[in-house]
């Protein structure tokens, strides 16, 4: 473990085997559809290209980022699209793989400016949704683990851009997430 971390939450293995799951049932929803897999950057980029590798069915990928943290442990609540997509979504069934549901106010102006461009069909596959209030809300689809209200890390979501590359997610330890 991660010295920086107090205690690990998930595990690599239960990691894969929850995106398995929700690739399978993804590719069951799917059939006969023209599915687009938007990746938000940074944090879901290690989880969408598990995902869409367990996904079987002909699709397409896109990326955007979009930010609402910066630098610090909680969402500042703005919300700004700093790299938008790379292709039209119009008419396409959209399917918004996301690192963490966290406060929803990001997942929700991303699903009204998504929305706002004609998709037949727009839904969240979300790995981790935190517990406790949200600030808005979203309906999500796919969740891969109800977690707790704490401030995790690894598997791509991270702290002032570390902690990414950790095969695990774990909770960071309280003095590293108020420096």
């Amino acid at each position: 473990m991660h010295p920086d971390l107090e205690e690990i939450l998930y595990t690599e293995e239960e990691i894969k085997d929850c995106v398995q799951k929700m690739g399978a049932q993804i590719t069951r929803d799917y059939q006969g559809k023209d599915l687009i897999v938007i990746s938000v950057l940074r944090g879901a980029a290690i989880f969408m290209a598990d995902l869409v590798r367990s996904i079987e069915l002909p699709m397409e990928m896109d990326f955007m980022a979009v930010s609402s943290y910066g630098s610090a442990a909680k969402s500042s609540g703005v919300v700004r699209i700093i790299k938008d997509l790379s292709s039209s979504i119009e008419g396409k069934d959209v399917l918004i793989a996301e690192d963490i549901f966290d406060s929803g106010l990001t997942l929700k102006y991303l699903m009204k400016t998504l929305h706002s461009r004609s998709p037949r069909s727009l839904e969240v596959a979300t790995l981790f949704c935190k517990e406790g209030k949200k600030e808005a809300e979203v309906d999500c689809k796919y969740i891969g683990f109800n977690c707790p209200d704490r401030f995790i890390v690894g598997y791509g979501l991270d702290y002032a851009e570390r902690y990414r590359n950790l095969p695990y997610v774990g909770v960071l330890k309280e003095q590293i997430d108020t420096l």
